[in-house]
């Protein structure tokens, strides 16, 4: 048996999670070709079959299954080892690149870059607007170190052993009403009691679902007159009476003068935001020093907006 590449034993570990070459392919930036050149080198390297055709897709062989038991502990172990050097060079400047979607940026990365002026002058964050699955892609291919995000059908499973992960909040979603709204003073509201109202959605993605599907155990299927992703602009529309909202609680800090936020009763909605790395570079002090700052800062927002 020849050294394994693992390079090669990376792109056997994403066709396991992927589930096709085209789609290594794509996450990788490489040609499907490639991809398929690469496996079969690996395959000689091992000595034995790692993959094989089945219609016009491939799957993975059971000597490619006892391989990968063992793959997410070497790529575990380097990204250790990554850490220690990091370690070894304690003093040098570190660069962090923290991928999120916009409500995380500006209610989470955010404050815990002005902690971290403070506490870690020498780590310099990079941000990076990016939402999954993509900024999970990102992830592996090494072009950010650390990924914030929800748990939806977008996002790896909690079992993927590819990636570390932090639990950082429980986010809830509260109703965003026009001062003048007959509900504007109440302390909480009932979705219910606004069934007949007309509603400003996300065009798409989780928000959305959520909204929807918080509408619906209420009782009602909303009617959505307008589809608008950018929450500025939603609580803009919301001021002008076009519609009622419901709003995560990371974007309502500080809502427009013409616009109230008030909480739910038992049907809000809520959606868990974590944090993630490629597993073992957790261990790495830059690292370590943002993912405990991001843990403190969402501490601190779930005490101020509760």
């Amino acid at each position: 048996m020849a050294d394994l590449d693992v390079r090669k034993l990376r792109m056997l570990r994403e066709l396991d999670a992927r589930g096709t070459v085209a789609a290594v392919a794509q996450a990788l930036h490489l040609t499907p070709s490639a991809v398929s050149q690469q496996l079969v080198s690996l395959s000689k390297e091992a000595g034995v079959r790692l993959v094989e055709p089945v219609g016009r897709r491939v799957r993975l062989t059971d000597a490619a299954r006892v391989l990968l038991r063992r793959a997410n502990e070497i790529f575990a172990e380097l990204e250790r080892v990554r850490a220690d050097l990091l370690a070894y060079a304690e003093g040098s400047v570190a660069e962090v690149r923290v991928a999120g979607f916009a409500a995380t940026l500006s209610g989470l990365v955010l404050p815990a870059v002005r902690e971290l002026r403070d506490t870690h002058p020498g780590v310099v964050v990079r941000l990076v607007e990016s939402d999954p699955p993509h900024s999970f892609d990102q992830l592996v291919r090494g072009d950010v170190d650390v990924v914030l995000s929800v748990e939806s059908k977008d996002s790896p499973a909690v079992t993927d052993r590819r990636f570390h992960r932090v639990a950082l909040l429980a986010e809830r979603f509260d109703v965003a009403l026009p001062v003048l709204h007959p509900l504007a003073q109440a302390p909480v509201v009932r979705l219910a009691d606004l069934a007949d109202a007309a509603w400003i959605f996300p065009a798409a993605g989780t928000c959305r679902d959520m909204s929807f599907a918080a509408c619906v155990t209420a009782g009602f299927t909303p009617e959505i007159v307008h589809e608008i992703t950018d929450w500025e602009t939603t609580l803009g529309a919301v001021g002008l009476g076009l519609g009622l909202a419901l709003v995560p609680r990371l974007i309502t800090a500080a809502p427009p003068a013409d616009v109230v936020i008030r909480g739910l009763d038992a049907e809000q909605p809520t959606r868990h935001v974590f944090a993630a790395v490629r597993r073992g570079s957790e261990e790495a002090p830059h690292l370590c020093a943002v993912l405990k700052t991001l843990e403190a800062t969402a501490e601190v927002t779930v005490t101020q907006r509760s």
